[in-house]
């Protein structure tokens, strides 16, 4: 009983609402992150809050619980906090237990990504824990995909369909293979099954022959493969799987003593670092809602652990902005160098912010950060843009464009984005309708971009070329911020 009342005690702790304080040092923005992971998103039963608003439905399957789950042990596996087994116990008794692998076109069903999602989610419980339950969910979830015949087909079977036999889309995403290489390392960790480590040399190959772009050292998620060829849709850079594959550079050259791996690992980190990023330099995803971002946090700080500076500095400076762009329930913004959030906050949309903080945690955690935002000074003006293609033009320090996510819910229509006439390298832009929550939310920040100084800039905003995907044009504002000077205080400079 000592041992229960001390582990409720623990939590309780945890689970304490942060003091407000004009700076904080990082150790205590890891607590505070913790305690909204648990105590905004976190329901207590092993399950995770879609969002932090009081209707949002619970869960623990696909990769908006999952990066959840994946942030929560990212805390304990840095901290080794005995307060967090409790929680990634539950996780564990609620996690999907899947099925033998469907091998007759009538048995079998599902997205090929979820279960590699679900796998690496046991897989991290399972290091914690050490509960057997858990390692036996990894490897179901991972085989369940591994011997399936649905999913490995078309032009190029070396990538895997989305859905059975390709169905309607006949989209191969890189979520699914980046993914498996990431469960695959993970289960050869726990189990040092040789097959894992093939299975993990052999995807890793295919990804980079069909995935990776031909002038960046990035990959794209999305190709398409009709039967007769294999067409990747440009410069859609995905922090989730891009972070995959840094990550898996990183083990495989761990594992293998094949130094190549490493250095593709930091090629690519240093692509992310440079070319996907503001004007300042902080992290810009530009998207929707169907990417998560705590995968780049675990890459980048997989690469700090052996001695990568630039990767190190990119957690730091990026958890720094970041506690600008904080809700009063501790909630984050998909947009680090962005406003706080004024609306409901999705799982796919916070546990990036979150992750940042307990990686940063873990790094420097007795650096101390001004947490007064520069956006507390912003001018709202309400105008709405619809046209496309249409431009803004202001002379500002920053922009943040509010409009409805999921207006027309809950995939199809998008936009393309030019700042100064050159459109972001991640070529996503604005996907307004792609709502993995499955509600439209009023208010939501679609794109922000900050600059290291005030100056006068132009917004282009083109139609999203039309794609199986993400569909045709579409893009409604209804206004923007604008940050007339480049920062809140005179230290923040």
């Amino acid at each position: 009983m000592a041992r229960v009342a001390a582990a409720a005690c623990a939590l309780a702790a945890l689970l304490a609402p942060p003091a407000p304080a004009a700076e904080v040092t990082f150790a205590e923005a890891g607590r505070q992150a913790v305690a909204t992971l648990l105590g905004v998103y976190g329901t207590g039963a092993g399950t995770w809050r879609a969002c932090d608003a009081p209707d949002c439905p619970a869960g623990n399957e696909d990769w908006g619980d999952d990066s959840l789950t994946y942030t929560l042990a990212l805390r304990y596996a840095t901290t080794h906090d005995p307060a967090l087994l409790a929680p990634l116990e539950a996780l564990v008794a609620t996690a999907p237990t899947y099925p033998a692998p469907c091998t007759s076109p009538a048995g079998c069903g599902g997205w090929s990504d979820v279960p590699e999602w679900d796998s690496i989610a046991a897989s991290d419980e399972y290091q914690a824990t050490g509960d057997p339950a858990a390692l036996r969910k990894a490897e179901a979830a991972f085989a369940f995909v591994e011997g399936s015949t649905a999913y490995a087909l078309g032009a190029c079977p070396r990538i895997r369909y989305q859905q059975p036999y390709g169905e309607v889309n006949r989209l191969k995403t890189l979520e699914t293979d980046a993914n498996a290489i990431k469960a695959a390392l993970l289960l050869y960790r726990e189990t040092g099954g040789g097959a894992y480590l093939d299975v993990a040399r052999a995807r890793y190959a295919a990804v980079r022959a069909f995935f990776l772009d031909p002038e960046v050292p990035l990959y794209t998620v999305h190709v398409f493969d009709d039967g007769t060829s294999c067409t990747p849709v440009p410069h859609r850079f995905f922090a989730s799987v891009n972070g995959d594959m840094i990550w898996s550079g990183v083990e495989l050259a761990r594992d293998t003593g094949d130094g190549a791996y490493l250095r593709q690992a930091i090629a690519t980190a240093r692509a992310v670092d440079a070319d996907l990023a503001d004007g300042r330099g902080v992290f810009a995803d530009l998207q929707a809602e169907n990417d998560v971002v705590e995968p780049l946090v675990e890459g980048m700080a997989a690469l700090a652990a052996r001695g990568q500076g630039f990767a190190r500095a990119w957690i730091v400076r990026n958890a720094a902005a970041a506690l600008g762009a904080r809700a009063p329930d501790g909630a984050f913004g998909r947009f680090f160098d962005g406003p706080p959030p004024a609306t409901t906050v999705t799982a796919w949309q916070t546990n990036g912010g979150l992750a940042l903080e307990i990686a940063a945690a873990a790094l420097a955690p007795h650096a101390v950060v001004d947490v007064r935002g520069a956006w507390a000074h912003a001018v709202h003006v309400a105008r709405d843009v619809s046209a496309l293609p249409s431009a803004l033009t202001v002379r500002a320090a920053g922009i943040a464009l509010i409009g409805t996510l999921g207006e027309r819910c809950c995939e199809a229509g998008h936009a393309r984005v030019l700042i100064d006439g050159r459109e972001t390298l991640d070529e996503t832009g604005i996907w307004q309708d792609k709502s993995s929550s499955g509600r439209a939310i009023p208010g939501t920040v679609l794109f922000a971009w900050r600059w290291r100084s005030t100056g006068r800039h132009t917004l282009a905003f083109e139609p999203g070329v039309p794609n199986a995907k993400e569909g045709g044009p579409f893009l409604h504002l209804t206004g923007y911020e604008l940050l007339l000077r480049p920062c809140a205080t005179r230290r923040r400079c």
